[in-house]
């Protein structure tokens, strides 16, 4: 096999590589190594593989230990550190091989990507378990919910006391709500309608939105990458979906009361390109990221691991279905939804790829 077609097959994956000589100096590294080390391709070639990183002896024995007795290892917790860089956890691949110009292949997988992923597999999964559930409860609940609007209408008619009808009419409106409740849990399992969409022009709809329904205590700011391009999807489902995850930020600010900073509430939407991601258990070697940023209470510690479950809700009288809604939407356009929250800052970030 040739260099160059070894290289074009390294080029899309989300798994950062690296190609090193005999001597530790670095011959190739894929768009994923260069994300993961924030360094540029030019920068890192030719140079001593492990002088990049402080510490650096042990793994300079390492992989000089790899190339001599051409044995490949794992290491599952591989530390390296940048100067004036965070350290790097690291799920470490070193395999040897025979190339013109390499001796050495690195397989590096950063270990937060790694549970990202297996904490996706496991929402998919809860996610699958709680609609099938819920769709089941909802359709048991809608058939007596119509015969009991249906008993109060006529019991309405018998009535000859108007004063009484109020009661009846509480009992048709529950109803009523019941049953819209019921919709909403179901309706999510329409297909996504895919036209190019403009992410900016969603969250422009939203912040109209969410101004109207909050017109005071309460800033929309916006910090946008103009260059992202349109992609295929649902306008109405993203919509909902920000929508529904900007409303609970604005509610929580107006439910925490006392605010972060003193300076009143804020939500940022923040758009950004995210690169070398896997969406689905398929890599992307770019995806589009936006986050909703706001600056209040925080969601309750309780609920921070369930915030994604139906009927769980930290605002009192809350259905608990809105983050629901916005997690089926994204898993419809093959995203993901996630939260990181602490008192005066909680971010979600949706990650939708291009496609």
């Amino acid at each position: 096999m040739s260099t160059a077609t070894a290289y074009l097959g390294l080029e899309l994956l989300a798994t950062a590589v690296v190609l090193m000589d005999g001597e530790l100096r670095v011959k190739y590294v894929n768009p994923a190594a260069e994300a993961l080390f924030a360094v540029s391709r030019r920068s890192l070639l030719e140079q001593h593989f492990p002088a990049l990183f402080a510490d650096s002896s042990p793994l300079d024995s390492l992989l000089r230990q790899a190339i001599r007795e051409e044995r490949g290892f794992a290491d599952q917790d591989l530390i390296l550190t940048q100067p004036g860089h965070d350290s790097l956890h690291l799920n470490c691949i070193a395999t040897p091989v025979e190339l013109p110009d390499a001796a050495l292949l690195l397989e590096l997988r950063p270990i937060d990507q790694r549970l990202r992923i297996e904490r996706e597999e496991q929402r998919l999964n809860q996610h699958r378990a709680n609609r099938e559930l819920i769709r089941n409860l909802a359709h048991e609940i809608k058939n007596p919910l119509g015969g009991l609007r249906g008993s109060a209408q006529l019991l309405e008619r018998e009535l000859d006391r108007p004063g009484l009808r109020e009661y009846t009419q509480v009992i048709i409106k529950e109803a009523d709500r019941l049953q819209a409740l019921m919709n909403r849990l179901l309706t999510p399992h329409r297909l996504a309608v895919e036209v190019p969409v403009n992410i900016h022009e969603v969250c422009e709809r939203v912040r109209s939105l969410i101004l109207a329904e909050f017109p005071e205590g309460i800033r929309v700011e916006r910090d946008y990458d103009a260059s992202l391009p349109d992609f295929r999807g649902d306008p109405e489902q993203l919509i909902q979906a920000v929508l529904n995850i900007v409303r609970n930020a604005a509610q929580a600010i107006r439910r925490g009361g006392r605010l972060a900073g003193g300076n009143g509430g804020e939500i940022m939407l923040r758009t950004r390109v995210a690169r070398s991601v896997t969406l689905a258990r398929w890599p992307n070697k770019l995806a589009l990221e936006l986050q909703v940023i706001d600056n209040g209470p925080g969601v309750p510690s309780d609920i921070r691991d369930k915030i994604f479950f139906p009927l769980v809700s930290g605002t009192e009288g809350g259905t608990g279905l809105g983050l629901t809604l916005a997690q089926t939407f994204v898993q419809h356009h093959h995203g993901v939804v996630e939260c990181e929250s602490q008192p005066g800052r909680t971010c979600f970030s949706i990650v939708l790829p291009f496609r």
